[in-house]
């Protein structure tokens, strides 16, 4: 309810405030209750206030604004009062609690209650009266108090300790909340008073409630709100926020100009004196050109320049102090605190590049580019590697053909003159240009650019070897066909551009695709080897295209190039030859026509329109076939009778061009006559494909058919010589039974035969020496043997005796004789090994001699037909 007018004290709590003194307990914002209950009467008119919220602020003042969750019914205004927004009725009072919402529009914090609206109860047509609470003022309390304490702050009292004892007591923070112990009440007296010094910076109020029940504990009086403000004193010193602070200004700025904005901050109240700072520049270092440069607004912080003559270069940086104040800047009673603040000049391009000579000097060789003839270096008071100290340059006279430029070294900030196009050293030998340095941004205003902004640069061209060049290039002369060789064509000749050294020039030819042409190496004259012809495939388009080489007598020497192209005229050098060549017809002539044209390798008039014409010879050509003239390109060859045999022909047809002198040829058509259909169409398709092979398609398929009878020829002759030489091999060395190959290799030389143990049962046994048994299958001699019925030779006894030998021999000799299986020559018996020692008689008892010289071979004769070949051989004459 609304707080009423009068003294402190009402129906129900009565306020005693003490005569000097006040506590402070800590503060919470916030409403005073989480739920009010509020009776309301049945009809309430429009604009009547029906209750107010009280909201703990703790000093934000009006910086908290209220609003009503159901603004149709109710509104509320700044200090929480709510009003009627319309006339209401009990009934249609809202069943829900109506919200109340405080917002901090600076924190944006927020704060919600609730209102509980109940309508009045009627007694009768009586009104219960409702009795109003006192709301107590807040009570303020110096901060750093000295005591004595406790302090008496206020005593309060209720109405029914009149007629019973009561019990007081406060809560909330600084009472029985954290911070505990600040402020106490005597719970007999009511008297509230603060047991510490407070501390404004650490909680600037505190709110209490004020508790009062009897001798039981039952409540007798609403609790009531106690408000406790600290009062500020001035016990804290400004504090800057950065204790260096940094800035920038332009040099040249003019007076006025803002430079930066120091702050500083105090924590006692700023609604007092003892929060509200002032500032001021306690020195300047260093003091030049003057000693206040600069000034500062006392109240804001901002610093700006008062006086001109900012140099960067002569003064790139002022260190200021900065005084802060509080009691407005009061020197007596207020505290200060100083910091620093350095401020940097920045550069402006007041200061232009000058070159550090008047002329510069740099020679190059004529004919190059992308070469630094000379650097031009530069000087420049601004600060470097930014856009006022950086430095471009501009060539402003002595090179009209834009032969030169002068681009910059970012890092020595040099001009570098550069060649962009070729110089002749034949047109100009020396070059002088102007040049002009700037930087990258405009003098600031004011400056004017200085005579040393502009040098002069003399260039010095350097004479090379060039090379000689043709001219023109290429060379086209135009000239008929067949010429003939040994024919002077031109003089193609090369030109030395340089002209001021004494120099001779020799040719040669670099490209001739037909060995045509030959140039003089001296003169340059061009004479013809062979006869032009257009038609040759080096021919292009009637364009023949050589290329020779000019080399001049320079250290080192020079060369260059020309093309020389001949345009042929066409002469009529090439008879026409029918076309196409080959053709075919059917044998019955119902529409049978062949349509026919001539190719000439020349141009027209020397080609067509053509002639055509059959010849005479053989003659029946004429009789069997026609030719008619359709256009001057094309003729028709169709058949003259009405029927024609299959077959290959070939006419001869006379084809004469339109040249000056015309020429003629004849040319054979091959024509295939054959059987067709209803259609026209050959129907002897083997024949066709016969008839459709070429004179170069048949030879080469007889070539391949020789090439391949050879091949099976010679790999015949191959195999039969193979067989013979293995023959030949078998019948002297059979490889198993022959043993004359293998070497008996001794250490020393021995006694012969004694020298051998050997066992001679084998010459005793010779039936045993190789058994069938063991003889490996489908190995034979092919002196051996067939392999059917044998005669039966004598078997030698197994007893040894001396005479046997011989014995065994003869009837073995007889016994081979009468074989008609034996092989028509002798055959040599191998043995396995000599025996030690044989037993044997001598073999010269077979009447055979050391030298046959003088020895009869006429016996052998007797021995059979075995022999008689011996007998030839050794018992013949000389002859």
């Amino acid at each position: 309810h609304y707080p009423a007018p009068g003294p402190l004290h009402g129906d129900k709590w009565s306020l005693f405030l003490p005569t000097e003194g006040r506590g402070t307990p800590p503060c919470r914002p916030g409403f005073s209750e989480d739920v009010y209950k509020v009776v309301v009467p049945d009809i309430t008119e429009k604009g009547q206030p029906l209750f107010n919220v009280r909201f703990i602020s703790c000093g934000r003042g009006g910086l908290v604004q209220f609003e009503c969750s159901n603004p149709s019914d109710f509104r509320i205004d700044a200090y929480g009062v709510v009003y009627a927004a319309r006339t209401l009725q009990h009934s249609v009072l809202p069943a829900s609690p109506l919200q109340i919402k405080a917002s901090d529009t600076t924190t944006q914090q927020q704060w919600v209650t609730q209102v509980r609206l109940t309508p009045s109860t009627r007694s009768g047509h009586q009104l219960k009266r409702m009795k109003r609470d006192w709301v107590i003022p807040p009570i303020n309390v110096p901060e750093n108090s000295r005591g004595p304490f406790p302090q008496e702050l206020v005593r309060i009292r209720s109405d029914h300790d009149k007629n019973r004892s009561l019990r007081y007591s406060v809560t909330g923070p600084g009472a029985d909340q954290p911070p505990t112990g600040i402020f106490i009440i005597d719970p007999i007296s009511g008297e509230l008073s603060v047991n510490k010094p407070l501390d404004r910076e650490h909680i600037p109020n505190f709110h209490l409630r004020a508790h009062a029940v009897d001798l039981n504990g039952n409540q007798v009086e609403n609790p009531i709100d106690i408000v406790i403000n600290v009062i500020d004193m001035n016990d804290n010193r400004p504090e800057f926020t950065h204790q260096i602070w940094n800035g920038t200004v332009p040099e040249g700025s003019k007076p006025g100009t803002f430079v930066m904005t120091v702050t500083s901050v105090d924590k006692d109240d700023p609604k007092t004196a003892n929060g509200m700072l002032r500032y001021k520049i306690l020195s300047q270092n260093p003091e030049s050109p003057t000693s206040n440069m600069f000034t500062i607004n006392n109240k804001t912080g901002g610093i700006i320049t008062v006086a001109a003559g900012l140099d960067r270069e002569k003064v790139p940086q002022y260190t200021l102090i900065i005084q802060a104040t509080d009691m407005e800047g009061n020197p007596m009673y207020g505290l200060s605190n100083t910091a620093t603040a350095v401020i940097r000049v920045t550069d402006i391009n007041d200061n232009p590049p000058e070159f550090t000579a008047e002329t510069f000097f740099g020679e190059v060789p004529e004919n190059r580019v992308n070469v630094i003839v000379a650097n031009l270096t530069v000087t420049d008071k601004d600060q470097p590697n930014t856009p006022a100290w950086n430095a471009v340059y501009k060539i402003t006279g002595g090179d009209p053909t834009g032969r030169f430029s002068v681009p910059t070294d970012p890092t020595t900030n040099e001009g570098l003159v550069t060649v962009v196009k070729p110089i002749d050293y034949e047109i100009s030998r020396t070059y002088v240009l102007t040049v002009e340095a700037r930087n990258e941004v405009p003098l600031a205003r004011g400056i004017h650019s200085p005579r040393q902004s502009t040098a002069t640069v003399s260039i010095r061209v350097i004479d090379v070897n060039e090379s000689p060049y043709f001219e023109p290039n290429p060379k086209l002369i135009k000239l008929e066909e067949g010429m003939i060789p040994e024919t002077t064509l031109t003089t193609f000749t090369a030109q030395d551009p340089d002209r001021f050294m004494q120099q001779t020039i020799r040719y040669s030819k670099l490209s001739d695709p037909a060995n045509w042409l030959r140039i003089d190496p001296n003169t340059g004259r061009i004479t013809t080897t062979a006869v032009l012809d257009r038609e040759s495939p080096f021919v292009k388009n009637s364009l023949y295209n050589a290329t020779f080489l000019a080399s001049d007598s320079g250290v080192p020497p020079a060369s260059g190039t020309g093309t020389l192209q001949i345009f042929l005229l066409d002469i009529n050098d090439n008879a026409p030859k029918v076309f196409p060549q080959e053709a075919e017809i059917c044998e019955k002539p119902e529409p049978n026509a062949i349509n026919i044209t001539a190719l000439d390798g020349d141009l027209n008039p020397n080609a067509g329109p053509f002639a055509f014409e059959l010849a005479h010879r053989p003659s029946d050509v004429r009789r069997n076939w026609t030719i008619t003239r359709i256009s001057g390109d094309y003729a028709q060859v169709s058949l003259k009778i009405g029927f024609l045999e299959s077959g290959i022909y070939e006419i001869p047809i006379i084809i004469t061009d339109s040249g000056n002198l015309p020429m003629s040829n004849t040319s054979y058509l091959r024509i295939k006559v054959c059987q067709c259909d209803i259609n026209g169409d050959c129907t002897d398709q083997q024949h066709i494909m016969a008839a459709g092979l070429g004179t170069g398609a048949i030879i080469s398929i007889l070539l391949c058919i020789i090439i391949l009878l050879i091949l099976v020829l010679m790999f015949v002759v191959w195999m039969k010589r193979r067989d013979k030489e293995r023959q030949a091999k078998q019948l002297l060395i059979d490889p198993e039974d022959d043993v004359r190959d293998n070497i008996l290799k001794y250490d020393e030389e021995g006694g012969g035969e004694e020298d051998q143990d050997y066992d001679l049962s084998q010459l005793q046994q010779p039936d045993t020496i190789e058994p069938d048994a063991i003889k490996p299958v489908g190995i034979r001699r092919l002196d051996e043997r067939p392999l059917h019925p044998e005669p039966q030779y004598p078997m030698r006894s197994a007893a040894p005796h001396p005479g046997d030998i011989g014995d065994f021999i003869n009837e073995g000799l007889k016994a081979a004789d009468n074989d008609p299986t034996a092989p028509p020559y002798d055959s040599l018996l191998v043995f396995d090994y000599e025996g030690s020692g044989s037993t044997a008689g001598s073999l010269s008892s077979l009447n055979s001699s050391s030298s046959g010289g003088d020895q009869d071979y006429d016996y052998l004769n007797d021995w059979g037909p075995r022999f008689r070949k011996l007998a030839d051989m050794y018992g013949g004459s000389d002859d």
